[in-house]
Formats: structure tokens, sequence, C-alpha cells
């Protein structure tokens, strides 16, 4: 296949995937942020998230900053920012920041060592905790545990359930489709059926 019709059509197939900008600093300073449409939720106790990164010959500013630093931060990409957020996918060199070539605004909350986005309606805390390196293409899955998380009030409800729809967050079709998802409906806990049930 051409290169390009086989990069669309194989990141669409497994269907809509998350939008996130994840934030990072080096030792020196250097401040980077990139998009990604691979973080996976892993687990809530402890609470751990996952990410794909690309092989390190590909370009690693995420990767690097994160090895060195031990911390990064994962930020909801909302429709408000999502040409600004897309631009972050270009490979620029390791000392030029994407917060300066966007109009995305970099923020520290609290003692955090990495940068946030401050357009982003939900913002996470991550500590490195571990990498498994898939062979077949030299990709690396991430591992981190989430440290804090700042989201805008009314995007959680009581149950702890939080509504993305409310704050505009968008998802990835393919590699360069954005959509945005709209909460239809929502189904309590499933417990399995009695015979009485099944017969109805």
């Amino acid at each position: 296949m051409d290169r390009l019709f086989r990069i669309n059509l194989i990141n669409g197939l497994s269907g809509y995937k998350s939008a996130n900008l994840i934030g990072t600093i080096s030792e020196e300073g250097n401040e980077n942020v990139a998009v990604f449409s691979s973080v996976i939720h892993l687990g809530s106790d402890p609470p751990i998230l996952g990410f794909i990164h690309r092989p390190i010959e590909a370009g690693g500013n995420t990767y690097e900053n994160i090895r060195q630093t031990g911390f990064y931060t994962i930020n909801h990409l909302s429709m408000d920012i999502v040409a600004d957020g897309h631009h972050t996918s270009a490979k620029y060199e390791r000392d030029v920041s994407e917060f300066e070539m966007t109009r995305l605004k970099s923020e520290y909350l609290g003692d955090f060592v990495a940068p946030f986005v401050i357009q982003a309606p939900i913002k996470i805390a991550m500590k490195y905790v571990e990498e498994h390196s898939i062979t077949l293409n030299g990709t690396i899955l991430m591992v981190g545990e989430i440290v804090s998380v700042f989201l805008e009030d009314h995007l959680l409800d009581a149950d702890g359930f939080v509504d993305l729809s409310k704050a505009n967050v968008v998802a990835v079709n393919g590699p360069d489709g954005y959509a945005l998802p709209k909460l239809e409906k929502r189904y309590p806990f499933e417990h399995p059926k009695t015979d009485k049930e099944q017969d109805q």
C-alpha cells in the first residue's frame, strides 16, 4: 500500500481514540507539549494510565523528558484548542517549545514540575512508573500513576463520573480527524441476570 493510505487506514480501524496533550520539561528547563491519541486506562487502584510512544528513532522529546524528570502531565484536548493541539505533532528541535509555536499556554500547579496546558478543561499530573517495549515495531508503552487531577467543577458528577461532553473534549478518528462526542445515556452497574430476568 501507499504509505499515507496505510497510515490512514490502519489508524482508523481501532475506532475513536482519546485526544490528549502530554506536557513535559527537560532538565535544562525546555518545555514540550505533544498530542497523543493513545492514552488508555490501565487501572483504578492504584490509579494508572498508559500511553504509546513512537520509536525513539522517530523523535523522542516527550520520552527523554519523562525519563529525565520522572513526571509529566496529561491534558484533555477540547474543540477550542484542537487546531493548536494538532500542530504539536510537528517535529521541532529539542530546544523549541510547542508552547511558543502555538497559542497553547503552559502553567504550573502546586509544586508539580511538569507544565500543564492552561486551556485544557481536565489536567492530570502523572508520575512515571515503568515502560514496556513492543518489539514488533519499536514503540513503547509508558505507564504512569496519577498524582493529582485538576478539572472544572461542573464536569464532575456526584458519583465521580467525568462528563467529557460538557467540556467539548474531542476524540481522534484516524491520525488527523477530530470528532466531538456527545453523551447520550449512562447505564447502571450490571449484575448477572437471574433465570426469571432472562425469560423477560
